[in-house]
């Protein structure tokens, strides 16, 4: 157990690291923060930030041994340098090596008993045709590492677009994937200790634009709430599976024939950030329970509804009107430029 007063090290500077040393702090510990960046949304509330490149093992070397425990905040960092840190790690990089390849996680995922919509491997141009073969048309060509929020993704609805789908993507190693007729999205956030003691939070309900979460809805409602307890059942298998500490994501389509795992994030996750203020324990202190070894809290509704929606681009301008809103709680992330597509906050509203 790392008691209140030791230091947390986080890899990766991003909005999730900031909530990180947010709940961090109202614990009582330290926050040492890593990244690359000259000033990430992080540093401004970590007790330190170093600046140094992902792939130095060195660096992280030294930066564990600052630190009584180290975890991760997004999952495309390489995995091969943060074994330098040894046990002080949670999650370990196991949990990585299934993620950060999409062909490794579908294989995880049925290996595990979870569904997956239909997929092929794409490494030469001549897989294009077979994968045709085996998901149909429309399909979905996708990088199989480092895409998120809709990037590395090219859609193809007849023959002749197979090979200019697989160049908008820089013919990387990639996936193809069916289309899947879905009713809504969902995931389920499952917080786990090494002792494979585990929580859940109610699933939201989840809408997308352009590849990027707009908004999650707390209860998710018809058809989420039939197929919740298959999903957790899923859920907690994967994590188990993984050795997985801490909090993880698993994104879900709800079909006419139940749950179909999209993808696993091994991590904080946005579709969970709600929980800050919906939920008695957010999945943000959860987490830091979970890798310090402490009791795990409950994580019940503190409201019979919760909301939570993304601030995206030029969103972010509304910040004056939200503050003035009756039961909105704003966050905002302290990035500099409010780029199209860009997380720049997040409101939630209760009740």
């Amino acid at each position: 157990m790392i008691a209140p007063g030791g230091t947390i090290g986080i890899v990766g500077g991003g909005q999730l690291g900031r909530m990180l040393c947010q709940a961090a702090s109202q614990l009582g510990y330290k926050t040492h923060v890593y990244a690359p960046d000259p000033a990430p949304p992080a540093s401004a509330v970590a007790s330190l930030y170093i600046c140094a490149d992902y792939d130095n093992g060195d660096a992280l070397a030294d930066f564990a041994a600052g630190c009584d425990v180290v975890t991760y905040e997004f999952e495309n960092v390489p995995a091969a340098p943060l074994d330098a840190m040894g046990d002080k790690l949670r999650p370990g990089t196991r949990s990585l090596a299934v993620a950060q390849d999409r062909a490794h996680e579908k294989a995880f995922i049925e290996e595990q008993g979870g569904r997956v919509a239909t997929w092929h491997r794409i490494d030469a141009v001549e897989d294009l045709a077979a994968a045709a073969e085996v998901c149909g048309l429309p399909l979905v060509i996708k990088s199989r590492r480092l895409g998120y929020d809709g990037k590395g993704q090219a859609w193809v609805r007849d023959m002749d677009h197979l090979e200019e789908a697989w160049d908008a993507i820089g013919r990387e190693p990639a996936i193809a994937e069916a289309a899947v007729d879905f009713k809504a999205e969902f995931s389920v956030l499952v917080a786990r200790r090494a002792d494979d003691e585990m929580r859940v939070w109610n699933a939201p309900r989840n809408i997308h634009d352009g590849g990027i979460l707009r908004r999650s809805e707390v209860p998710a409602g018809a058809p989420v709430d039939g197929m919740v307890d298959d999903a957790v059942m899923i859920a907690c298998r994967l994590a188990s599976a993984m050795g997985h500490i801490g909090v993880m994501a698993v994104e879900f389509f709800a079909t006419s024939d139940g749950p179909l795992v999209n993808e696993i994030a091994p991590r904080v996750h946005n579709s969970g950030h709600w929980t800050i203020e919906g939920a008695l324990t957010s999945q943000f202190e959860q987490h830091l329970r979970c890798i310090c070894d402490l009791p795990l809290g409950d994580s019940g509704l503190v409201a019979p509804r919760v909301t939570m929606d993304n601030l995206i681009g030029a969103d972010v301008e509304q910040w004056e009107k939200l503050l003035g809103e009756a039961g909105a709680h704003l966050h905002l992330y302290g990035k500099r430029e409010a780029r199209p597509g860009r997380k720049m906050g997040h409101v939630t509203r209760l009740g």
